[in-house]
């Protein structure tokens, strides 16, 4: 093995044989038991599975639930042993993978401190002289002295990833540590995270967070159904994973807004530039609602209301048609669209659409059933829900006071 490599995985491959029928006792497994007739189904997790993890580097793996990424980490630990391939890892491994998984109930915070220290290699010596500063980082200073039983599942979290950062170790695997804990013990996670970036320390950290990703990794790989789709750049990997999650978001908005969201006389649907149906969209690209109704009578239709809302309930934009001049009989024609550039910020949206009678008076509307997504984009120049029009001017404004 390289010596400037501290993990090799080559050629992984994992699978599970999971048994159809489930025996509850033994009654029922004699009840099952048919000889030659059991069915065992293949889960294959992993296939194929090639890369390398260099010292020193921070490396992370994303990928959507269910993907296999949990089951490698669990094999670089040496809880699953693989399949098929080559596993190597070179120095001593702590894995942070089931924080508190040492932990005892019924015993106190303080002698589970004492505890896991044990676990992790420490002498009673070294985990007393540790103690002050792992009860100070979990902020549980008024409750070391309870059960573990009477925590919260936030406060064991606490306790446990502040046992287990002392750990000395070559490699660090940490899973999901983020996933749990409020917005302040988030906060001290990626204190430590910066640490052991700038101490050198080889880190593979599995984790649904791209923020961290682009923030933390060296390089990243994404996996998808047990195989590597991306390795690399941290940032390109982070791009992908969002564009997988978008696929499995755009499937569920389809659906939604292709079930029957008709008024008593609208229809609507969205599209794309291409006039399309779409669900995501890249921000800066045109959105078409196309609206049309049936069974209304002309005179009952004075204008077309159109509203942009977060999905979060912010009021993004409204427009009405009465501002707008109208091709002749537009009205006859059951049929309007209307086209908007999508200068706002990444995240969920949805359409309300109403038709009025006379200003201020709805014949009928679609109550935000259409929703579309706006993708995030690395490059973003400006925060915020939009972009408003400006311009610098170098000399500052003629005439202007301090």
């Amino acid at each position: 093995m390289d010596n400037e490599l501290a993990i090799s995985v080559k050629h992984v491959s994992k699978h599970f044989k999971l048994p159809h029928e489930k025996n509850t006792g033994l009654k029922q497994a004699l009840i099952n038991f048919r000889p030659g007739q059991r069915q065992i189904e293949t889960q294959r997790v992993l296939r194929d599975i090639n890369f390398d993890v260099k010292k020193g580097e921070f490396f992370g793996i994303v990928g959507r639930n269910g993907s296999g990424k949990s089951t490698l980490l669990k094999m670089l630990a040496g809880i699953y042993q693989p399949a098929a391939g080559e596993l190597h890892v070179k120095g001593k491994l702590v894995p942070f993978i089931e924080l508190g998984v040492g932990f005892n109930q019924e015993l106190t915070g303080r002698e589970n401190v004492y505890l896991n220290g044990a676990l992790l290699g420490f002498s009673r010596k070294q985990t007393e002289e540790m103690y002050e500063g792992i009860v100070e980082f979990a902020e549980l200073e008024a409750f070391m002295d309870q059960k573990l039983k009477n925590y919260s599942s936030g406060m064991q979290v606490r306790l446990a990833f502040s046992i287990a950062i002392r750990a000395k170790s070559d490699i660090l695997l940490i899973d999901e540590v983020l996933a749990v804990g409020d917005e302040a013990f988030q906060r001290k996670c990626l204190d430590i995270f910066e640490q052991y970036k700038a101490q050198k320390q080889t880190v593979v950290l599995v984790t649904h967070d791209m923020d961290t990703v682009r923030k933390f990794c060296t390089r990243a790989m994404l996996i998808s159904e047990g195989e590597i789709v991306s390795i690399g750049n941290p940032r390109s990997v982070a791009d992908k994973y969002s564009q997988l999650n978008q696929k499995a978001i755009d499937k569920v908005t389809d659906a939604e807004n292709k079930k029957q969201l008709d008024g008593q006389f609208l229809k609507a649907k969205i599209l794309g530039p291409d006039h399309s149906p779409r669900a995501s969209f890249n921000l800066g690209d045109s959105l078409l609602v196309d609206i049309n109704w049936h069974d209304l009578d002309p005179k009952r239709l004075e204008s077309i209301g159109v509203h942009i809302f977060k999905l979060s309930g912010e009021h993004v934009t409204g427009i009405n048609s009465r501002a707008t001049k109208h091709p002749k009989n537009w009205k006859e024609k059951g049929h309007i669209a209307i086209e908007f550039k999508l200068n706002i910020a990444p995240g969920k949206y949805y359409v309300l659409i109403e038709a009025f009678h006379e200003p201020g008076k709805v014949t009928d509307s679609l109550m935000g059933g259409l929703q579309f997504s706006v993708i995030t984009k690395t490059d973003m120049t400006w925060s915020g829900l939009t972009e408003l029009p400006h311009s610098w001017h170098e000399d500052g404004v003629a005439g202007a006071r301090n």
